[in-house]
């Protein structure tokens, strides 16, 4: 069994023999029913003390909604014997833990919703996985698509049980591959990460579940910390292989405490179980092509304004982003967060989330309003982490049978070292290539700046939309000035030469349709835009809601294709 974590993962003793504990992390003393009622994270430093998997239960699903499945019992496959018989060790961790093998599964229910669950109990063996493991995780998955209800899984282990030898390993297999033959039949998966979480459960089932959640502070790897460290023989990172340090580095959607990990599959659950359709369309519309017959708006009638005072206006750090208009339009929103490769890029954003009850991925670049978001958001120009993380949010859309909606804002991808080291251009490249293969409806919206390449790796759309005072173009006015003239001064002359303005672009049939902004633009009155944008994303949906997956792949085909004038010869 491969052994995981570190010194201080636990209190100093079982509460149930003591009334009061000393905390193994601050050493504070904490009152054992003041540590029960508080889900048994220490009150003082908010310490997350391991739970076996009936507690996990007890925290996990509501109360008196599991119900248990025949579980599944282990044997000896080797006749292994150390300094005792495996025989023996399963016996004793069958006494201790009440539990037929290291991962109790059944039926239950989250806020409300039908789910299948499966918990692991560190306490079994180190919660390592043998076969009886590898075939709960099977069974579950497999239930779990018969019934059509999510699968949440808990996992806490140390890795494989070495005790089984190579049928140990072979449960790897078979436990990613239920999860793979879940995800193909559209059914979601979320796994809550505990501590510890090493080795070949995290190298399989655990972090193949579409959406991965970790509770705070847990331990989570492929080798535990101490054998890095004997064999690199390197100091590690101040937080390595915590949840907090694995959601930086792109590996996880979320990390919660004990308490905010229930309601926060409550609310996914919701989401998940909303309407993928959505209603006739509003009364309001964008003007142009898609819109409906009769409809016109102001941007395409009249456009009111000079190219370069659009880019002003597009530029202006007032602007809405995209966060301000997704707390605007959903009624609720999860963000989602990392590539599952590098990092979690924060200049793309991106989750599940409801428009007037049609539950959709939204994803979008995100710039700031002030000097330290911008920073921070890398002034919304996303590395290859960014379309990466936005990529896999529209492929698990695309399996759980979520329209796509994307919002662009971006002076463009971002340049540097980094970014090309790491495959800048194979990034965009797989975002574009990838949308194009979507089964869902997708509508884009380019709501400020649609700079070149890194804003089409958002807008490969079957309806593109785009905001009165936005700009879409193949390159700055700035930097073309630069390119054919020397300098960047002549940027404005060049805005007007590159036509691009909403109505310019819906006129040569870049855009379907302009949506119109307040005066002033869309900074001026916020809640205005963003209701306008709301009613043209919900109209785009409903015109696409007839389509199947092959005529919408089809449909986007031909969108792009008839792009471009060539002349005859």
């Amino acid at each position: 069994m491969t052994a995981a974590g570190a010194p201080g993962t636990a209190l100093a003793a079982d509460p149930e023999d003591e009334k009061w504990l000393r905390c193994a992390q601050c050493a504070a003393s904490v009152y054992v029913p003041r540590l029960v009622r508080n889900q048994h994270v220490c009150p003082e430093c908010g310490h997350h003390r391991r739970l076996g998997a009936r507690e996990r239960l007890g925290v996990l699903v509501d109360e008196g909604s599991f119900r248990p499945a025949e579980q599944v019992r282990g044997a000896d496959p080797l006749g292994f014997s150390d300094s005792r018989p495996y025989t023996e060790r399963l016996a004793q961790a069958r006494r201790r833990t009440g539990l037929d093998d290291a991962m109790l599964y059944g039926t239950a229910a989250i806020g409300g919703h039908p789910v299948m669950v499966a918990v692991m109990d560190f306490g079994f063996m180190g919660g390592s996985m043998g076969s009886a493991v590898g075939e709960t995780v099977a069974r579950a998955a497999e239930e779990a698509e018969a019934r059509r209800w999510p699968l949440v899984l808990s996992a806490g282990s140390g890795g494989a049980r070495m005790q089984e030898g190579a049928l140990s390993l072979m449960q790897m297999a078979k436990s990613a591959q239920a999860l793979e033959r879940l995800r193909d039949a559209g059914v979601p998966s979320v796994c809550v990460l505990t501590d510890p979480t090493f080795g070949g459960v995290t190298a399989s089932f655990a972090t193949l579940a579409d959406l991965l959640v970790a509770e705070r502070g847990g331990l989570i790897g492929f080798a535990g910390p101490r054998v890095i460290e004997a064999a690199t023989r390197e100091r590690l990172p101040a937080g390595f292989q915590t949840a907090e340090y694995l959601k930086g580095q792109g590996m996880l959607d979320r990390v919660e405490p004990r308490d905010g990990v229930r309601p926060l599959l409550a609310r996914l659950l919701t989401l998940l179980g909303g309407d993928r359709t959505p209603p006739p369309a509003a009364s309001a519309a964008p003007s142009g092509p898609a819109a409906p017959a009769g409809a016109a708006g102001r941007a395409a009638r009249v456009p009111g304004r000079s190219a370069w005072e659009t880019v002003r206006l597009a530029r202006d750090i007032d602007r809405p982003t995209t966060l301000d208009y997704i707390w605007r339009i959903c009624g609720d929103f999860v963000e989602l967060h990392g590539d599952r490769n590098f990092r979690d890029d924060p200049a793309v954003v991106g989750g599940i989330g409801d428009i007037d009850g049609v539950t959709v991925m939204i994803i979008g670049h995100q710039k700031g309003h002030d000097t330290k978001e911008l920073v921070a958001r890398n002034f919304g120009m996303p590395g290859p982490e960014g379309y990466r993380k936005a990529l896999r949010l529209m492929r698990l859309a695309d399996s759980l049978g979520l329209p796509v909606v994307t919002l662009v804002d971006t002076q463009g991808a971002a340049p540097g070292v980094g970014a090309e080291e790491r495959g800048q251009a194979w990034a965009i490249s797989e975002c574009i290539a990838g949308m194009t293969r979507l089964r869902v409806p997708v509508v884009a919206t380019v709501t400020g700046e649609g700079g070149s390449g890194g804003a089409i790796a958002l807008a490969v759309a079957n309806t593109v939309l785009m905001m009165e005072n936005a700009c879409y173009s193949v390159i700055s006015p700035e930097s073309c000035s630069t390119i054919l003239h020397g300098d960047p001064s002549r940027g404005a002359a060049m805005a007007e030469a590159l036509r691009i303005t909403a109505p310019e672009l819906l006129g040569l049939g870049v855009v379907d349709g302009v949506v119109d902004e307040p005066d002033g633009g869309a900074q001026a009155a916020p809640a205005e835009a963003a209701a306008a944008l709301k009613s043209a994303v919900l109209s785009a949906l409903s015109g696409l809601a007839g389509l199947g997956a092959d005529e919408l792949r089809e449909q986007r085909h031909a969108r792009f294709r008839r792009q471009g004038v060539v002349a005859d010869v």
